[in-house]
């Protein structure tokens, strides 16, 4: 998959940003926001989602996935995460699966308050992944 141009990057981490000012954290009080360019081009994003019951929390990166998946896309070329901190927070491991799912070759960026980053392939994330095809 062809990686998104430095302007789609751009608009990806601006949107990932303001998906973090919505984020719903009462109990970690660590928002964070995530937007994917799907197949199609078109950007979504989304914000994690705490819950008293912890287990039924949900990452930004998975809300922005699903919403995604939700509006009609397979697939996804790049994700950015933004986290309010001074070094940049790589996605859990649940998240990197659920890339692997719908991107398996997804450029993957992370983003704080500094201008530290990470701009990774999701390959190198997740290496060795589990994937659809492996279902066959």
């Amino acid at each position: 998959m062809k990686k998104p141009t430095d302007v789609a990057i751009r608009r990806l981490e601006k949107s990932a940003r303001g998906a973090a000012a919505r984020a719903y954290a009462p109990y970690s009080r660590f928002p964070v926001g995530a937007a994917v360019i799907g197949g199609s081009g078109r950007v979504y994003a989304g914000c994690n989602v705490e819950n008293a019951s912890y287990g039924l929390c949900n990452c930004a990166e998975r809300t922005a996935i699903f919403s995604a998946v939700a509006a009609g896309e397979s697939s996804v070329k790049a994700v950015a995460i933004y986290t309010p901190t001074a070094l940049p927070t790589a996605p859990c491991g649940a998240c990197r699966q659920v890339i692997n799912e719908f991107g398996p070759d997804a450029v993957v960026i992370s983003v704080c308050d500094s201008k530290n980053r990470i701009e990774t392939q999701l390959s190198a994330l997740l290496p060795g992944a589990f994937g659809p095809g492996d279902l066959a």
